[in-house]
């Protein structure tokens, strides 16, 4: 990445309070979660309307390295069960990029296998947590060599199935541990019990969201408490729809409150598991009107933004965009519940507080979250740390503030490759 000005995008003004309607690509926590499935059931999956972006295409490229091919359709991907990986080379690469659901969830189908699969990717993703999943797998019969790192670079070495049974897994740096577990748990031979140790798992929307997708493929889900069961079981499902990405919808929602204007997000989804959907419930606290109905989420932003103590535990992902509209409230705001976010893309907190306080904003990390003291704004360069989720923070900000330089938009690929065309549309 370099850092010459012709690499920076110049977020539009919004002078006017907008009017305008959006549609979002499909959710890519769902996305890749239907993936892995479609890769372990017993009859080929049709994947429709998902998401298409970097972190989606290493998922299908790893799927395939691991036996699970895929075809492109008019809609989407038909994804194949996993074959056989034998005979095709020494090792197998499974190449991750920084994507977070693809280092998390493919090691388990790996020990499915029969082959040795180097994991490895970016430099970001090396510094991203994996080692409590990687020690719960060795748990449970897989055998994997990390030298210790508890981090890619790791090989798994398939040894034709995986035991399963009980194990102990603390979660509390990510809820993609858990996750993980429980969706290669059909295919275990005994299936697996997982008992939380550590701590609560952030985001539990992506929990019930795991849990819902694999009783729609057929699989059997207990929980109780700290404790979750899955049982072997023969995994289907010939259709599945993702819904729109609703953390992805998050900035466009987040527009309609910064500019007082109004913003319809098509194709709202009026129930689901996704953390996105907890905007619907904040955006009244932030001044604005919330409407749902059978064609999307409609928003109007309110004449100011008050200050708000906000515990974003469970739906972290969304802590920039609100960041960046905390910043024009008209009191001081507190973040908390998101010392997760450290482990994420980038140091979520850090870069945030560093590139607002860098434009003029009074934001502070505390030991969980962050302290903003809205002060007044002026441009400049917004680095981005290579995460998507910041591009999105910046473009927030710069609907009120002239002159800031988003570093590296086309890190936002991500998850939303046309992110700067479809917000220039917006904003008009």
């Amino acid at each position: 990445m370099t850092n010459t000005r012709e690499d920076h995008w110049p977020a539009p003004v919004a002078s006017t309070p907008l009017d305008a309607a959006v549609r979002v690509p499909g959710s890519k926590s769902i996305t890749n979660r239907a993936y892995v499935l479609a890769a372990l059931a017993s009859a080929p999956t049709r994947v429709r309307r998902p998401l298409d972006s970097r972190d989606t295409r290493l998922m299908l490229g790893a799927l395939a390295a691991l036996g699970a091919h895929s075809e492109e359709t008019a809609d989407g991907f038909l994804v194949h069960p996993r074959g056989t990986t034998s005979g095709r080379a020494d090792e197998v690469t499974v190449t991750l990029g920084n994507a977070g659901t693809v280092a998390r969830f493919t090691p388990a189908l790996a020990a499915l296998g029969d082959a040795a699969v180097l994991f490895d990717g970016d430099d970001a993703i090396r510094r991203r947590p994996i080692g409590p999943l990687l020690t719960a797998l060795r748990k449970l019969g897989a055998r994997i060599d990390d030298d210790g790192r508890g981090a890619p670079p790791f090989t798994v070495h398939g040894a034709g199935g995986l035991r399963g049974g009980r194990v102990d897994l603390d979660s509390s740096a990510s809820s993609q541990f858990l996750s993980a577990l429980l969706l290669a748990g059909p295919a275990f031979d005994q299936g697996v019990t997982i008992r939380l140790v550590g701590g609560a798992p952030p985001s539990e929307p992506h929990i019930a969201m795991t849990v819902d997708m694999l009783r729609r493929f057929g699989a059997t889900v207990d929980r109780s408490e700290a404790e979750f069961r899955v049982g072997p079981a023969k995994l289907s499902c010939p259709e599945y729809v993702v819904e729109p990405d609703l953390s992805t919808a998050a900035p466009f929602v987040a527009a309609a409150v910064v500019s007082g204007g109004t913003v319809r997000v098509h194709g709202w989804p009026k129930q689901t598991t996704q953390p996105g959907d907890w905007m619907r419930s904040l955006l009244p606290a932030l001044g604005a009107k919330v409407t749902l109905d059978d064609d999307g989420l409609v928003v109007t932003g309110g004449s100011a933004i008050p200050g708000a103590e906000l515990d974003l535990h469970e739906v972290g992902e969304l802590t920039p965009v609100i960041a960046a509209v905390l910043c024009f409230a008209e009191g001081p705001s507190t973040i908390s519940g998101v010392a997760h976010l450290r482990g994420h893309e980038t140091d979520r907190l850090t870069a945030l507080a560093t590139e607002l306080s860098s434009l003029g904003a009074g934001v502070a990390e505390t030991e969980d979250g962050l302290r903003i003291t809205p002060a007044p704004l002026h441009g400049g360069v917004f680095h981005t740390y290579e995460d998507h989720r910041l591009v999105m923070a910046a473009a927030v900000l710069g609907l009120r503030v002239p002159g800031v330089l988003v570093e590296n938009p086309a890190t936002v690929g991500k998850t939303f490759p046309e992110f700067v065309e479809t917000w220039r549309d917006l904003v008009g």
